[in-house]
């Protein structure tokens, strides 16, 4: 954690650095004004959450559209040299939810290992998903075709993300019978960060036009503690609204 942390302040650190960066002029060279640009300084992202190498037994009760949302304010800062360019970072909250089909996972276990129980012939919640959320710091290298138009143009970016987390929980609703007939609307949230990496390192990379992108971003630390589940990752991609 402290090298990852080392890391960022160092990429940071160099963002004003890379941001006053001159060079001489260079004749026919397009001029843009940056003056009071959008730079996309508000993020909300939208996407869907994949745990990677997942057992079957496993991956096959992991159902439906296991969605996330995340908002970042961010910092963006223009090259001098090339305004095309740009270096952005900033701080915001990241929360990810996996729905589960006929399986409930018990988090606050004293076992050394996570249980994933499989409750296909037992009673069970008819909604049932891991939850969590994190603090991240996310750092970008920013493209914009035309820096003039913002709003009206081309981009792309790469980055990393680091992230503390905030909170883990498992939530179900609606208990059935082992039949699937219903048994109350009880709701039980349970929550526990004892499995759980409280770190989390991510690659991220964006595509679009104007305010909207696509989005994707890759764990590169496993989700759960060495040992106590098998070794999976998370991947994001959706949609990104960008602006101000």
């Amino acid at each position: 954690m402290r090298k990852i942390v080392v890391i960022i302040f160092a990429l940071m650190a160099a963002v004003p650095g890379f941001s006053q960066t001159s060079s001489a002029p260079t004749k026919n060279k397009k001029k843009f004004t940056v003056t009071n640009r959008a730079g996309d300084h508000f993020m909300i992202q939208l996407a869907n959450n994949t745990l990677t190498s997942l057992p079957d037994s496993i991956s096959s009760h992991v159902k439906g559209f296991s969605r996330s949302a995340n908002v970042y304010v961010m910092i963006d800062k223009p090259f001098k040299a090339n305004p095309q360019m740009s270096a952005a970072f900033g701080l915001g909250i990241s929360t990810t939810n996996i729905y589960f089909n006929k399986m409930q996972m018990d988090i606050s276990s004293s076992s050394a290992k996570l249980p994933f129980v499989a409750v296909d012939s037992a009673i069970r919640f008819k909604k049932y998903k891991l939850a969590t959320s994190f603090l991240e710091v996310p750092v970008e290298l920013r493209y914009t075709a035309n820096p003039n138009t913002p709003n009206k143009t081309f981009k792309a970016a790469i980055g990393v993300k680091v992230a503390t987390l905030l909170n883990a929980h498992t939530k179900g609703k609606n208990l059935l019978t082992a039949s699937g007939g219903k048994l109350s609307d009880e709701t039980v949230k349970i929550s526990s960060k004892d499995y759980f990496n409280t770190t989390r390192l991510s690659v991220t990379g964006r595509v679009g036009y104007g305010n909207f992108s696509l989005f994707a971003a890759y764990g590169l630390t496993n989700v759960f503690k060495d040992g106590v589940a098998p070794p999976t990752k998370i991947l994001q991609i959706g949609l990104t609204i960008s602006g101000l």
